[in-house]
């Protein structure tokens, strides 16, 4: 998810091959890049390297794929992913941006114009939805059902599917939908990013820190916080004083009321979500992990019930707190809130959660990559 930041995507198609590439351009763009020794021996024309950079506030990741598109006019083939990640991040050159230029100058790879960019959240939302479709195999065909995507980070929340019905497309604010061509075929999806509504923009509008005008001296205090907590929080570099009700209520039901004023009424609700099957990435994930709804590396199936049950078994045993979280309980009823009361799903929906899919990385930088290789008339 983007920080205050951003996230800045580094992206290079690589072909072994020149000739493999069907791009007006194919020898200025490639020629002389990698030497024919650096490709393995049974490399075919066919087979290309997307590489994308995720660049970020605090570390790069790498993502370096494989395809092979064995008929022309056919979707390529994912082989595999290689993945690595480093830090510090780009925040390390702030005060250096020059450094950051010659760096890409410097490299072995051609950084074509454009290819390195600031993503915005819907752009997000839209390329994880290719990466989750595309790895489960709904974009193999024409028109079959797709899956949902759900994204939660710390500052915004993305929610992107392809609507099934006419009243859906009719009754949706202007700017929620967006079409685009993807492997001979055109989506026109419902996608939206709600900047303020990721989990640690959230706390501070339950605390109402948002609306506090100087906080030396002052703590916000929650009945969704242990009643004897008393603790510092800095978040986008401002330190937070902060504790649980005193001599208040605390539990479940009055730690609802605090996070449902956060979201109730300020999210617009598509009726079809409540029928659909969604895949949750980040804090979905991160706190189903946290209170072992979930395992850490497989994932696992929940409900949007799920979420408020654990969160009604966390919150009213707040006394016998012991996580290494002191937000676990404002989290789990934010994002039960989240679900039902601001996208308006039931409780009954299915929500996948899960890091990879076919041991490929479920996030955006997949999508990325096809939108590239789509860029340089590879995809088709």
């Amino acid at each position: 998810m983007a920080t205050s930041w951003g996230t800045v995507f580094f992206m290079l198609v690589v072909s072994c091959v020149c000739s493999a590439v069907s791009h007006r351009n194919q020898q200025t763009w490639f020629e002389g890049i990698f030497l024919s020794s650096m490709c393995p021996i049974n490399v075919s024309a066919s087979t290309l390297y997307g590489i994308m950079f995720d660049a970020g506030s605090t570390g790069t990741r790498i993502h370096v794929y494989t395809f092979v598109q064995k008929m022309p006019g056919q979707l390529p083939i994912l082989e595999g992913e290689v993945f690595d990640s480093v830090k510090p991040g780009l925040s390390a050159f702030v005060d250096q941006p020059k450094q950051v230029k010659e760096i890409f100058r410097k490299s072995p790879f051609l950084v074509p114009k454009g290819s390195v960019s600031i993503m915005d959240g819907s752009d997000e939302g839209i390329l994880a939805w290719v990466t989750v479709n595309f790895l489960t195999g709904q974009l193999h065909g024409h028109r079959q059902e797709t899956v949902g995507t759900l994204d939660l980070g710390g500052a915004s929340t993305q929610i992107t599917f392809l609507p099934q019905f006419e009243k859906t497309l009719e009754q949706t604010p202007r700017g929620y939908l967006t079409s685009f061509e993807m492997f001979n075929s055109t989506y026109k999806l419902y996608t939206h990013s709600y900047l303020g509504f990721g989990l640690k923009a959230a706390r501070l509008a339950t605390l109402g820190a948002l609306e506090t005008e100087g906080t030396d001296g002052h703590t916000f205090r929650s009945a969704c916080l242990p009643r004897w907590l008393e603790a510092e929080w800095i978040f986008g570099g401002v330190k937070y004083q902060y504790g649980g009700n005193q001599e208040g209520e605390v539990g479940f039901e009055p730690c609802y009321a605090e996070v449902l004023r956060v979201v109730r009424g300020k999210l617009h609700q598509p009726e079809e979500v409540q029928r659909g099957s969604f895949y949750a990435f980040s804090y979905y994930y991160d706190r189903a992990v946290d209170t072992d709804m979930i395992d850490y590396e497989k994932g696992g199936i929940l409900k949007v019930e799920d979420f408020e049950r654990k969160a009604r078994e966390v919150c009213d045993n707040l006394e016998n707190f012991t996580s290494g979280s002191p937000f676990l309980c404002m989290d789990l009823s934010y994002i039960t809130a989240l679900l039902k009361d601001g996208f308006g799903f039931a409780d009954s929906t299915v929500l996948q959660l899960t890091k990879k899919v076919n041991n490929i990385e479920t996030g955006w930088a997949l999508g990325a990559t096809f939108h590239l290789l789509q860029s340089l008339g590879i995809s088709h």
